[in-house]
């Protein structure tokens, strides 16, 4: 009798564990996706892809990619191309008017820091609706992330800054808890006090190798850092990305042969070389009215005023670059309203304050983005690679189409709900 019972249970277990793994093969298959691993390498401009030859580029790991995956050829940025909104469009689909993170800061009336806190998102995500269809998230240092119910979570928070790198005390205060400690019985020397992009890429591997998320979404910071200090494709901005590609390469080591690995960038970069003052340049050439100056943009509804700026757009003088058509002006900021005209700086311009009695000043950074999205040459990247990805080169494209490209690969709903 007792022999009988046993033998039942033991078949009674056999079934149920037959009936789980059925569970999860089944959901997998309704799911239909695949895990995904999304590296943001912020400041990635595509043209250190696009001319990684010219440029003399050792990035073995990423031209392995761009050879063996599937590679935009530039991707169109949202206004403002900074990092916080094109980070949190590049996981939505939406434009910053409508997912709320309209730049890296509040607005000064609501205080003027940083976006931390997942509450002030007017949009789901890609990693709220993976969570949403029970799989398992992480996310390092991804932008607006404070707060978020993410399985393992490092969030982009910090009091101290040093170059691209974030205090881990505030990091930790605000991340998953225990997963510091976690992390550290793997790589010792992930408790330093400065979360670089080595320890951003430590976190990755130790997620890959132990917990394995269905996603893992991980921002690296130290190019854009280094292109603001020295300028983009600088010998030392490239020697940081040739750093960033021998992380890459440390992280495809520990990915599984199921998982896609996507490649991102927020925004193009651009060298800089002088600021003008165009309403003190307006004022000395004795045209009345002003512009509304913002770094990478003028807007005018002076009639006088937009005339002198086409002239000079014409003729090349003073920084003022393309007047911007009305259609494109209003395709990117329709919340901007109507202006009766829009102009970009010139090459390697920026529109701002001079000094007292000065029209032109020295920029306060050799590198900047920040630029008129519909800039020529001025793009952000997007490459895909792994599991069912072939081999191909797609034209160029709006950064609203990444977060729908990104859902399907991961099988999750697109829109979001």
């Amino acid at each position: 009798m007792l022999l009988k019972r046993a033998r039942l249970c033991f078949v009674l277990i056999g079934l149920s564990v037959l009936c789980l793994e059925f569970a999860s093969f089944a959901q997998s298959r309704a799911r239909a996706g695949r895990p995904l691993l999304v590296i943001s390498v912020d400041g990635m401009d595509y043209r250190y892809l696009r001319d990684c030859d010219k440029l003399g580029l050792k990035i073995p790991n990423l031209r392995r990619l761009m050879r063996e995956g599937e590679l935009t050829e530039g991707v169109e940025g949202v206004y403002p191309t900074v990092t916080w909104p094109s980070h949190t469009t590049m996981i939505s689909g939406a434009p910053p008017r409508q997912h709320g993170i309209l730049g890296n800061r509040r607005p000064k009336s609501e205080g003027g820091d940083y976006y931390w806190d997942v509450s002030l998102l007017k949009v789901p995500t890609l990693w709220q609706a993976a969570q949403k269809a029970g799989l398992k998230t992480a996310a390092i240092t991804w932008p607006v992330t404070v707060g978020a119910q993410i399985d393992f979570n490092l969030p982009e928070n910090f009091v101290k800054r040093n170059g691209g790198a974030m205090d881990l005390h505030s990091i930790e205060a605000k991340a998953t808890p225990g997963l510091v400690e976690k992390i550290a019985r793997v790589f010792p020397s992930f408790t330093q006090e400065w979360m670089d992009d080595r320890t951003r890429t430590q976190a990755t591997v130790y997620l890959l190798k132990y917990e394995k998320p269905d996603l893992i979404l991980l921002h690296l910071v130290d190019l854009d850092s280094e292109a603001h200090e020295t300028g983009p494709f600088s010998r030392q901005a490239n020697a940081k990305l040739e750093y960033s590609d021998e992380l890459i390469g440390q992280m495809l080591q520990a990915v599984p042969p199921e998982m896609v690995v996507a490649i991102v960038s927020d925004h193009g970069f651009e060298r800089i070389d002088r600021v003008m003052d165009v309403n003190r340049l307006l004022a000395r050439e004795g045209v009345k009215g002003t512009v509304e100056m913002k770094p990478g943009l003028l807007t005018t509804n002076d009639e006088e005023v937009a005339g002198w700026l086409r002239a000079a757009a014409r003729e090349n003088k003073f920084g003022i670059g393309r007047e911007i058509p009305r259609e494109e002006f209003q395709r990117f900021t329709p919340e901007l309203g109507q202006v009766l005209a829009a102009f970009e700086p010139a090459e390697h311009h920026l529109f701002g304050a001079a000094a007292e009695g000065a029209i032109e000043s020295k920029p306060a950074e050799r590198g900047v983005h920040g630029l008129w999205p519909g800039r020529r040459d001025y793009s952000a990247s997007f490459l895909l690679w792994g599991k069912g990805i072939k081999p191909a080169r797609k034209p160029r494209a709006s950064m609203l189409t990444i977060a729908p490209r990104l859902a399907g690969l991961l099988g999750v709903k697109y829109p979001f709900e």
